[in-house]
């Protein structure tokens, strides 16, 4: 599986990030996420990671990212996830530096989600020592302080537009 999956990241179909970690023996012995570099391509020809709006949005950043990536030689793309799998879909480091995270959140409205997704932010925020983190939603804006560390919200299409 190893080999076909490398085979299509060659070809461009797909690409993967690895889990953040100081430890590099660490990054590559944890698992990749799998990201499509084209979502109506891969809902075309079948192999659909599911109808979840949410892992499409995720996906649209995951590709926007990586844009950016080319032209930002400096700039790395990772997921964080702790020992409890609190997961931030992205950490984004330049140089030595992680300078951004992101979490994809398509419906914030729901109290448990939003829990969820907000309690990993600060976890990793603290872990990171940044001051703020951002989570890109369908289409809520604004922001709040919580436990000392600022949340941002942003709606894909502007975060797609300001970027």
């Amino acid at each position: 599986m190893e080999r076909f999956s490398d085979y299509l990241e060659t070809a461009n179909v797909v690409f993967f990030l690895k889990k953040f970690s100081f430890s590099f023996k660490q990054q590559e012995k944890a698992q990749r996420k799998i990201y499509s570099a084209d979502v109506g391509l891969s809902n075309a020809v079948g192999f659909r990671f599911s109808k979840n709006h949410g892992r499409i949005m995720e996906n649209i950043v995951a590709v926007e990212l990586k844009r950016r990536q080319s032209f930002n030689p400096q700039m790395e793309i990772y997921y964080w996830k702790d020992y409890q799998q609190r997961e931030v879909d992205f950490v984004v480091k330049d140089g030595l530096n992680v300078k951004q995270l992101i979490q994809v959140c398509y419906d914030i409205t729901d109290i448990q989600t939003k829990e969820r997704e907000v309690r990993s932010l600060i976890r990793a925020v603290g872990e990171f020592k940044l001051k703020k983190g951002m989570i890109i939603t369908e289409d809520h804006e604004g922001e709040e302080v919580v436990k000392g560390f600022k949340i941002v919200y942003v709606p894909l299409w502007k975060w797609l537009l300001v970027n």
